[in-house]
This record gives structure tokens, C-alpha cells and sequence, in this order.
């Protein structure tokens, strides 16, 4: 049995009305009578109805089966309790929910009352689907329906209507309120008057204007130009405008073409919102969805999106989203400020978000985006995202609290269907320059790094959240496990790690305000020299690192090979008068913390608090997680604690319960106000003991070539792999380069190799780089190359690259 709003009853509804004759076909090229012109529009309106419905109550779902029963009983028992505290009062519907501002503005506290007011129309959509729903134990029933229709007309006459001035949050008004009020007005429309729909739209349209997609710019672009669309949209559909609905769809195009600087989609697979702010895993889950939605709702009718650059978008699910999804969840790395969003204040369930959770309404988007692509593409991603379902060990997607009906029925869909087979986990490296980010992905785990640069903030603040990530984009090196440490950031970790040792961070202790550098991304390093060079599987990327508020400076490599990743430091200095540190690790050992610590294969305590310093180790491993090597020994510090913290001490809207956690840090204290600090260290994702110390022990394994504020490099002869960051001109090894720029070298076992090359400043209008290395040809070469010399040694001249946004320029070599 499946809910009663299935696709197969829209198409019912819609062959009964005679709607399947009028979809796509413009009414005027039949030159009908104008009241058949009128009554075909109506029809197609109905129909759009009965789809939006089903996109937003779900379908293919059996109302007494688990989890969908559970879910339902749920819903109906959260309706009945908010309907029994609805209380239509001045000010505000219910008594927890003031939305009258006594001073209106746009400061924190007006920031509040339109977010109730918000938080209002949500609560009314929720009694909206207790009652359109099937299995709620409130279908259909009387007294929810008035309730509802009162709620309406409750929040119409005191704040939501036409002439009503705004105040606080302009996304309250401009999507978060309208949206849930249309999804109402869809729910119920059979229950509302053509008064009350009209003075409902009357209110979007003032609110919500033409003009609000008039410029690709401001609040108008990314993920909020699509949720302006699905507004004006549904404004149409419900208000029976189709000069709505066209300027909805043609809204979307500015969407999908790529970006070169701001807000959208790059050609490197990027995402920014805010101008400034990575965030393809909380914004860009919002564009994805709501696109995969919008698809969906106009494919068929007079608006289908048929724009050939939605193509962009389809794209991007493998080029955009997947190297940030792992096992389920979506990188923090690329979430902004949503990492803070915990556990809420009011949130009587205490659902924590995280990363698995923030990761799953976008495999269920799309699952749904692929209703609209190529067969292949469908096929592809469904499974891409079976297995995705299957490897969430940490928090399975279908016992997801907080994922909503429909995205649980689209992926029970893939999960129940026998014909999709799951995808493994891609491997490779993807370097997106265009949001200062990377991933390695290996077989077994997966790493990525944030940094920050004159385009890229250090990290997003704003609403009172996300208080103290000052330094996630001061080379943060995130990394998980196939089967294990998938709860790393999910639990607790924001609220309980020192925010001054982050995995993979050079940082100065010197105290931080909460919110330090101002809000919505403003802080930016005046830096150019942020990116690398890659291959496709390998890659060598830098980082000219200045601090947040202080003095701090230093250069930061990372050199991703097959099974580690090799991270040297240089020219450490700052004058802040206080320590500088740089984090080997900080792992989060959860409550109990029992993993064990050995270094140059002595075991040491597992008791809290405790802490160690060692001199001239070569190596050191943690249970249950993996390896560090120390290329010829170095000096760092062990330290275990257990740490207290609260989700409001990094959100203004968390919860005030406290947690505990703890940690196992290694890090190099470079002293207070150092002048050339440096460390490197070699990272083994899941690596047992003996593999890290055979390893350590394998002393021609790795060559540090050079590491120094002018050129940091290495190299591994085993595998062919060379990769030099080129701060400045210079010479390391075999490699001579005229100016700063990122270089890796894979030489294959068939006597070729692949230079790639790169300018991650953008600055470089000529390059010449030399490789003293016998080259008998040049196979390819991209035509920024615009001279290329055999013999005993390579020569390439290389011509204007500011223009290439740091991408990897490919050289293919035979060599002899």
C-alpha cells in the first residue's frame, strides 16, 4: 500500500481533468476561446498542485511500515501537541513564538522575532501534513483543519500581509515564511476561500516582488535565488498566475552557468555562498534540493526548465558533491557555519546535527535530481548512493531523526531496489581552487583540507553561530576511516575541541573573540599563493598561512601520494608574544577515550588528564585510527584531557547541557614569538603500529627535497612521485623553476611521465621551469606551454597563467 498522494493518483487527477492534453502545448497556438484558454490553465494549475503535494508529503511509502509508521505516529503526536498550545494572541499564535518586534530593526534581537515568526508558519505546515498525511492519527480531522486555517488568517491580519514593513532577518520574509505558507495553502487549498488565497499571495508579492529576481546579486543568488524561485513558483501555481510560474523558471537560468568569482558553481567542482564561504554541504544542499524539486514540479507542463545549462547542474552531482560525500555524511569542511548547529535550545528532542546528518538530505536529493537526468545519470547516482546508505555504519540514513518523509521514501526506493547495485566509494584527488579546498580518497579512507586566501574566507560567522572556527581555514586536515572514526566531528566535536589545536593547524594561542574578524565571511587573509597542482590521483598543495587577528606567518604544504599524506612546515614566525603550535592531530576519542597511544613502539597511559613530551621520535601511533611518521626524528607532545563544552558556547542558539569528550592531541609547540619554525610529518590513515614503524624505518622511502619559507618539497622514488611548492624561484632537486608556482611529477612504469603545473597566486603572465631529467619527447601539452625543449634536461617556457584560476596545466613526457 502506498500513501494516497502517488505519482500514480497526480496522473488520475490529471488525466480526470483533461490536464494530459493540455501539458506543454501553449493554449494561444489552438487560438481557443479565452474561457477554454482559462479553464486548460486552471486544469494545469491542479495538476501542478497535486505534484508539488506529492513532492512534499512523499510517495512509495506504506503509512504501517517501519520507519514510516514510527515517523507518523510521530508527526501526529507533535501536531496535536502544538495544536493544543496554539493560542492566537497580539503579537504572536503561539505563546513561545512573539513575533511582534517592539523596536523593529535589523539587529539580533529583530533577528529573533522574525524568526518565530518563521518558526510560525513552519509549525502550521507540520499541523498541514498531520493532516494530509495518512497514519498521523490526525488525517482529516476537524478541529486541525479549523486550526489551521485559523493560523492562517491568525498571522495574515497581524504580520504577514500587504503594507506590513519587515523587520530582522529578510530571509524570514522572503523564503523561510512564504515557503511554509505555501506549501500550506497547496496542502489545504481545497479548504481556503478565494478571499483568503488571494490576500495570502497578495502577501508573498509584497514581500516577495518581481524585482527580488531582477538582479543575479545581493541575497538574490545560489541557493537563495533558488528558494526565490520555488516562491514565486508556488505563488503562481496557488494564485493561478502563469507570468509567476514563467518568471520562476527563468529566474533559475542565472543559476546554472559557471562562476569565476563569488556565489555559484566553478568549473572545478566549487560551490560558494556569500561570496566568500566553501559551502557545498549546507547552501549548496539547499540549491540541490531545491532544483531536484523544481525539476521535478514544471517537467511537462508550459515551464519546463529546458535551459541546455541545466546540464551544469546535473554535472555537478559528481563533480560538486560527491568527493565531499564519504560513507553518508558531507564534510564539514565545506558547511560553514552550520558545523556549530548542534543540539538547539528549543529542540525538545535534542537531535544533534552533524555531518551524517547534514549529509543524507542530499543523497535523497539526488535521488530525486535524477528523475530529471539522462538514464545514465539516474542509474549512476542511485548507485552512488545505495552505497552511500549501505557504508553509513556511524548513523544509518533510514533511522535519520531529523530526515523527513520524502527523503526517507526516496531512499528506501533505492535501498528496496534490487536492480541498483552499490557504487564503492570514488578514489582520487580533487583540488578546487576556486573555494581554496581539497579531498584525497583513497581506498580505505578519505582527507580533506581547508584553507583560506584573499578570495577565501578563514571561516563564517553570523546569526550568533559558529562562534569560534577561527582557524578551520588555517589548513584544517580533516580525514576519515572506511570502518571507523566516522564520528570524528559528528559527536560533540565543535563544542568540546580546542578551537586553537585543530587536526592539521598552525596557530598562535593568542586569545580570540567569539566572532572574531566580523561576520558573514568578512575576514580574509591578504594572501595569493593558496592551491597546488594535481593529477587526477595524486597532488601537491600549499598554503601561505597569516593568522586571524595576529602576527602569525608561515608556509604550509601537503603532499597527497598513494597511501599517506606528507605535511611539512616553514618559516613559522609571529610576534604575538604568546605560543605557536601546529597540530599533528587532535583526535576525538569520545567519551571513554580508551585508544592507546605508542611511540617508537612504547606503550604509554591511557589515564586523563596526562601529558608527554617527546625528543627525537620517529614515530606514533593511535589505536584504532592510524599512523605518524617523523621524518628523522622531531620534538612534539602528547596530550590526553578530557574537555567540557556546550553547543551554545559556539552558537547562540545551542543548547546550554554540558558534554564532555576526550581527546588525544600530538602536537609541535614552535614556542612563543618563533622566528623560523618548521616540523613535517608523514599521516597514515588507518595503519597499524607495524606499519608505521616500518615505515619510519624505511629511510628512502620518503627524501625531504627541501623545507624552507622559499621552497618546501619531496619525494618518493618508490612510486614515481615528486611534488615541489615553489614559494618563490628557485632550485630543489632536479627541478629549476623562474618564479613561484606548485609542481608534481608522476613517472610511470611505461617510461613516460606527467608534469602538472600550476600558478596558485593567478599573477604569472610568464613561467619557465626546468627538469633536469633526460626527456627524448613531449607528448601533450596544454597551449599555455608555449615552448618545450628535449635532450639531457626539460625546458618549458610557459606563457600568460593568470588567467588559468590555479588550475593544473598537464605535460606528458616519454623519457630517454
Amino acid at each position: 500500500m502506498t500513501t494516497r498522494w502517488s505519482r500514480r493518483g497526480v496522473l488520475a487527477a490529471a488525466a480526470s481533468t483533461g490536464t494530459a492534453v493540455a501539458l506543454g502545448v501553449p493554449a494561444q497556438a489552438h487560438a481557443a476561446p479565452q474561457s477554454a484558454v482559462r479553464a486548460a490553465e486552471a486544469d494545469e494549475f491542479a495538476t501542478l498542485r497535486a505534484k508539488w503535494r506529492t513532492l512534499i508529503l512523499g510517495e512509495g511509502f506504506s503509512p504501517t511500515a517501519e520507519p514510516f509508521k514510527s515517523r507518523l505516529t510521530e508527526l501526529g503526536a507533535t501536531a496535536a501537541q502544538l495544536r493544543s498550545a496554539m493560542a492566537p494572541a497580539s503579537g504572536s499564535l503561539w505563546p513561545d513564538l512573539v513575533y511582534a518586534d517592539p523596536e523593529p530593526d535589523t539587529d539580533q534581537e529583530s533577528y529573533g522575532y522574525s524568526g518565530n515568526l518563521n518558526t510560525s508558519y513552519n509549525r502550521l505546515s507540520t499541523l498541514a501534513q498531520a493532516y494530509c498525511q495518512q497514519g498521523t492519527g490526525l488525517t482529516g480531522d476537524a478541529t486541525l483543519r479549523t486550526a489551521i486555517l485559523t493560523g492562517l488568517d491568525h498571522l495574515h491580519s497581524e504580520v504577514y500581509h500587504a503594507g506590513q514593513a519587515r523587520y530582522g532577518n529578510w530571509y524570514s520574509w522572503q523564503i523561510g515564511a512564504p515557503q511554509s505558507l505555501l506549501d500550506v495553502c497547496v496542502l489545504m487549498y481545497d479548504s481556503l476561500s478565494a478571499t483568503q488565497i488571494a490576500n495570502y499571495v497578495a502577501a508573498v508579492d509584497h514581500f516577495v516582488p518581481d524585482a527580488a529576481v531582477a538582479s543575479y546579486s545581493g541575497t538574490s543568488t545560489g541557493a537563495n535565488r533558488v528558494d526565490l524561485c520555488r516562491v514565486l513558483a508556488l505563488r503562481g501555481i496557488v494564485g493561478a498566475s502563469a507570468a509567476k510560474v514563467a518568471l520562476a523558471r527563468d529566474a533559475l537560468s542565472h543559476v546554472f552557468p559557471y562562476v569565476t568569482s563569488g556565489d555559484g558553481l566553478y568549473q572545478d567542482g566549487s560551490f560558494v555562498q556569500h561570496t566568500t564561504v566553501p559551502y557545498t554541504g549546507s547552501y549548496g544542499s539547499v540549491m540541490l534540493g531545491g532544483l531536484g524539486m523544481l525539476f521535478a514540479l514544471l517537467t511537462g507542463s508550459t515551464w519546463q526548465v529546458t535551459d541546455a545549462n541545466r546540464q551544469i547542474v546535473f554535472d555537478a552531482v559528481e563533480n560538486a558533491w560527491a568527493p565531499f560525500l564519504y560513507n553518508g555524511l558531507v564534510m564539514d569542511g565545506v558547511s560553514g557555519r552550520a558545523i556549530s548547529r548542534g543540539v538547539s535550545a528549543t529542540d525538545a528532542k535534542q537531535i544533534q546535527q552533524n555531518d551524517h546528518l547534514r549529509g543524507h538530505p542530499i543523497l535523497a536529493s539526488i535521488v530525486l535530481l535524477g528523475q530529471s537526468a539522462s538514464a545514465t545519470e539516474n542509474a549512476r547516482w542511485r548507485g552512488l548512493v545505495k552505497g552511500w546508505i549501505q557504508r553509513d555504519y556511524y548513523s544509518p540514513p533510514m533511522s535519520d531523526p531529523s530526515l523527513g518523509l520524502t527523503g526517507l521514501a526516496r531512499l528506501k526506493g533505492v535501498v528496496d531496489d534490487t536492480t541498483v547495485t552499490a557504487i564503492a566509494e570514488p578514489t582520487g584527488h580533487r583540488l578546487f581552487t576556486g573555494m581554496a579546498r581539497a579531498t584525497h580518497r583513497r581506498p580505505g579512507w578519505a582527507a580533506s583540507i581547508s584553507m583560506a586566501d584573499r578570495r577565501i574566507t578563514y571561516y563564517e560567522t553570523g546569526n550568533g553561530e559558529n562562534l569560534r572556527g577561527w582557524h578551520t581555514g588555517s589548513g584544517m586536515l580533516y580525514w576519515w576511516g572506511d570502518t571507523y572514526a566516522n564520528g570524528q566531528y559528528s559527536d560533540a566535536f565543535w563544542p568540546t575541541v580546542d578551537p586553537y589545536r585543530l587536526p592539521g593547524t598552525t596557530a598562535s594561542r593568542k586569545a580570540l573573540a567569539d566572532a572574531a574578524g566580523g561576520d558573514w565571511g568578512a575576514s580574509l587573509p591578504d594572501v595569493n599563493w593558496v592551491g597546488g597542482a594535481t593529477d587526477g590521483q595524486r597532488a601537491a598543495i600549499g598554503q601561505y598561512l597569516k593568522g586571524l587577528q595576529s602576527t602569525l606567518m608561515a608556509k604550509k604544504s601537503w603532499f597527497c601520494v598513494d597511501d599517506s599524506i606528507v605535511c611539512l612546515g616553514a618559516g613559522i614566525k609571529c610576534t604575538d608574544g604568546t605560543a605557536v603550535e601546529s597540530t599533528i592531530e587532535n583526535r576525538n576519542l569520545g567519551p571513554t577515550g580508551s585508544h592507546s597511544l605508542t611511540v617508537d613502539g612504547t606503550a604509554y597511559p591511557a589515564t586523563y588528564p596526562w601529558s608527554q613530551t617527546f625528543t627525537g621520535a620517529r614515530w606514533a601511533h593511535i589505536g584504532g585510527m592510524g599512523g605518524y611518521v617523523l621524518p628523522g626524528g622531531a620534538t612534539f607532545t602528547a596530550l590526553r584531557d578530557a574537555r567540557d563544552g556546550k553547543w551554545s558556547d559556539i552558537n547562540k542558539g545551542g543548547s546550554t547541557t554540558v558534554l564532555n569528550r576526550k581527546y588525544l592531541t600530538l602536537y609541535v609547540d614552535h614556542g612563543s614569538n618563533p622566528t623560523n619554525g618548521g616540523y613535517a610529518y608523514l599521516l597514515m590513515p588507518g595503519a597499524t603500529a607495524a606499519q608505521t614503524q616500518a615505515r619510519a624505518t624505511a629511510t628512502g622511502w620518503l627524501t625531504v627535497l627541501a623545507n624552507t619559507d622559499d621552497q618546501q618539497g619531496v619525494t618518493v622514488p618508490s612510486s614515481g612521485f615528486t611534488g615541489v611548492n615553489f614559494w618563490f624561484g628557485g632550485t630543489v632537486g632536479d627541478l629549476v623553476a623562474s618564479d613561484p608556482c606548485s609542481v608534481m611529477i608522476s613517472e610511470k612504469s611505461d617510461g613516460t611521465a606527467v608534469l602538472c603545473v600550476s600558478d596558485p597566486m593567478r599573477m604569472r603572465t610568464s613561467l619557465t621551469l626546468t627538469w633536469n631529467r633526460a626527456v627524448s619527447a613531449v607528448l601533450s601539452k596544454p597551449s599555455t606551454v608555449t615552448s618545450a625543449t628535449t635532450g639531457s634536461s626539460l625546458r618549458l617556457a610557459f606563457g600568460d597563467l593568470s588567467g588559468t584560476t590555479g588550475a593544473t596545466q598537464k605535460i606528458t613526457v616519454r623519457l630517454g
